[in-house]
């Protein structure tokens, strides 16, 4: 895929009818740019076989860099390609971008990267004031098996009156998708209060996977020492199964929040 923000489709006509897939294996990762926290050291060689050996399906990556070209100075090991190519690599075969934040270095914004053929995608901006810059990178997924799997990447605001307006357009945009159609949302939601998690559950039929099993969304912030509920997976039309916190080493050291990883039944 290309990291252009608009819509793209793309046709195929399969020899095969593929057998349905009834089950995803979903990872959610702020990579913090591809550095430690604090930026002590970039680490994005090893975080990618961090997250290559998780198996995932999709993977929902938050401040991942497009380009930077100082960056790409500096360190002798910096990837030819964008971060979110870098670790796609041969595992994943689609992939999908939203460029949020522009500066004159780079740019960076969340990503997706699937298993499976990524029929359309759309990044839209839920930026409200100021120089925070946010989006919701929307995925439709080729699912064998489904009319339709829809994924969608989030990295909400510091701020919860623009996180409470943000929740109320990523609520639009599910309002506008097929009611039975299998929905997965997951990334930094920034929601230590917990407010949008009760905003979400009244108004989308949503359930959040680690609440749904552990009473509570998980502790991901910081990744050393974790104490926020920050990073969220939540499913509408689908069942969440044995979802996991994966805070051992090396994920304690590859980023400043901890990832999120669950199976997913459609």
């Amino acid at each position: 895929m290309t990291r252009d923000s608009h819509w793209r489709a793309e046709e195929s006509v399969p020899l095969d009818t593929p057998a349905a897939i009834h089950r995803l294996r979903v990872l959610t990762v702020n990579t913090h740019k591809g550095f430690t926290a604090l930026n002590r050291r970039f680490i994005l060689p090893e975080l990618r076989e961090a997250v290559r050996a998780t198996g995932a399906d999709l993977v929902f990556l938050q401040e991942v860099l497009g380009e930077h070209d100082r960056h790409a100075m500096r360190y002798d090991n910096w990837p030819q390609t964008s971060q979110y190519e870098f670790l796609a690599d041969s595992m994943w075969s689609d992939f999908a971008y939203g460029r949020n934040a522009v500066y004159p270095d780079g740019h960076h914004g969340n990503a997706l990267l699937s298993k499976y053929p990524i029929r359309q995608f759309r990044n839209l901006d839920v930026s409200i004031t100021g120089p925070e810059r946010r989006g919701l990178l929307h995925c439709v997924l080729d699912v064998p098996g489904h009319a339709e799997v829809h994924g969608i990447c989030v990295h909400l605001s510091l701020l919860e009156s623009h996180r409470q307006l943000q929740l109320k357009l990523l609520c639009k945009l599910l309002d506008s998708l097929p009611e039975d159609a299998p929905v997965i949302i997951a990334g930094d939601f920034n929601d230590w209060q917990l407010r949008g998690n009760v905003t979400l559950a009244r108004r989308q039929y949503l359930h959040e996977a680690f609440e749904h099993h552990h009473g509570r969304p998980a502790r991901t912030y910081p990744a050393r020492f974790p104490l926020l509920r920050l990073d969220r997976i939540y499913l509408r039309n689908a069942t969440s199964h044995a979802p996991q916190i994966l805070g051992n080493k090396p994920w304690t050291h590859l980023s400043d929040h901890l990832p999120l990883a669950v199976e997913v039944h459609l």
